[in-house]
């Protein structure tokens, strides 16, 4: 039988197939129910169904789907694959760190304290997580010495290891310095002593890991999701109280992946169908969209996303009107410090040129990395299922909305959709928090 693509991805969700790509749009599927058991992130869906089904009449879908994810622990949540399973030492070094993180395509991993004793428990046994984005705010740190008024490399850095100055409060990287910044500067930067022996417990002051919060097995699946969410965690580990170390790190990209993979189950299709328009979405309208030009220097793009507190951004062309010609993101600074050399010829290394350099790179190396620099979009009258397989499908974390014309007119994240999909009870959290972390300026705990 023949079917468009869309219903061929709907049928495959539901009973597993094989797809023979026939000519033009249009596929050949053969199902066989017996083969492609349903993933363990589906099987967490088809457990929502099982509750779903019994919850009480008079809850509203939005209740339901609050209790439904209250009743599942944590420990249920699949465990992510085997190349994926990285710690990374505290005494390894910011480029082994970075090779690490890049090689194996996370963002962030938790450092284990090389000094702890063997019975240490999980809290004595982890200083923190090391994300791209404390490493960004370090590279912040080695670009403004190449400012004649700026301090010397040695001195600038000295002060932030040594914690004279905190590398979250202390602004560097003006326009001025950073439009000095050549693509030597990255190949001198990688191939220097001091960043060969940095190590990554000395730029403990970049690391959003202060206070490190994670979870228990039993704690349940909302709280989990109001924290990747409400609380704008981008991850939450899961620690082994017995075990004394962290079983799962359950991720925003992760949760997004088993929504996809819940595709065709009442539960989600009742909420998974609406437009975006009906869920509040974009949260982020166009005129709140951070961006950069295609002219400016790439290091200001991610000094705005250190100081924003976001992800990434888009670029955007110079007297282009609204249309992006790009996106840039936090893991994108990988290509800063594995690949220094593609910028070796630009005396200045500018945004568009960074785009450029970088998918050139990624067309060279194909296979090696995702593709990067990207501007992956949807229309406004996408519908949240179709918005979670497209972010699950190309990897990424945002997703910029556009009309029929290719202008910007909203930004949507990951934690958009999760915060869309349950909703904090009110007193949920008592004292979770105490001491722990600020709260939101909206929080009702």
């Amino acid at each position: 039988m023949f079917l468009s693509q869309r219903i061929v991805f709907q049928v495959l969700k539901s009973c597993g197939g094989e797809i023979r790509i026939g000519v033009g749009e249009r596929v050949r599927v053969m199902v066989t129910m017996e083969e492609s058991p349903r993933s363990p992130e589906a099987k967490v869906g088809l457990r929502v169904e099982d509750l779903w089904d019994v919850q009480e009449a008079q809850l509203s879908p939005d209740e339901k789907l609050n209790a439904c994810f209250e009743s599942i622990p944590v420990s249920a949540f699949p465990l992510p694959p085997s190349n994926q399973e990285v710690e990374i030492k505290s005494d390894t070094t910011l480029a082994e760190a970075v090779k690490l993180l890049a090689q194996h395509n996370i963002l962030s991993a938790p450092v284990v304290d090389v000094d702890a004793p063997e019975d240490a428990s999980w809290i004595d046994r982890y200083i923190g997580i090391v994300e791209f984005a404390g490493i960004v705010v370090w590279i912040l740190h080695q670009s403004d010495p190449t400012s004649p008024r700026s301090p010397s490399r040695g001195s600038a850095i000295s002060a932030a290891v040594n914690g004279k100055t905190s590398a979250f409060e202390h602004e560097t990287l003006g326009l001025e310095s950073a439009m000095t910044t050549s693509g030597n500067f990255f190949e001198d930067l990688t191939s220097s002593q001091l960043y060969k022996d940095t190590k990554v417990h000395d730029i403990s002051g970049s690391f959003r890991w202060a206070p490190f919060l994670a979870l228990e097995r039993s704690n349940s699946f909302l709280t989990m999701l109001l924290l990747l969410s409400k609380y704008k965690m981008k991850s939450v580990p899961v620690v082994d109280l017995g075990a004394g170390r962290i079983q799962n790190i359950i991720t925003q990209s992760s949760v997004i992946h088993m929504l996809a993979e819940c595709v065709g189950l009442q539960w989600f299709e009742s909420w998974g169908t609406k437009k975006l328009s009906q869920v509040g979405l974009p949260m982020v309208t166009h005129n709140h969209i951070i961006k950069v030009y295609d002219d400016e220097p790439v290091l200001q793009a991610f000094k705005l996303m250190r100081k924003k507190r976001i992800g990434g951004l888009p670029v955007m062309k110079r007297g282009g009107g609204s249309r992006a010609i790009g996106n840039i993101s936090l893991q994108d600074v990988q290509f800063l410090l594995t690949a220094p050399e593609i910028y070796h010829d630009y005396r200045s290394i500018t945004a568009k040129d960074f785009l450029t350099a970088v998918r050139s790179y990624i067309e060279k190396n194909e296979g090696i990395f995702p593709m990067s620099g990207e501007l992956i979009t949807c229309n406004t009258d996408c519908t949240i299922k179709e918005l979670i397989q497209l972010l699950d499908h190309e990897k990424i974390h945002r997703v910029y909305v556009v009309d029929n014309d290719g202008n910007l007119k909203g930004l949507i994240t990951l934690r958009d959709i999760i915060s869309r999909l349950v909703h904090e009870p009110r007193g949920y959290f008592g004292d979770f928090f105490d001491g722990v972390l600020p709260m939101p300026p909206n929080s009702r705990v």
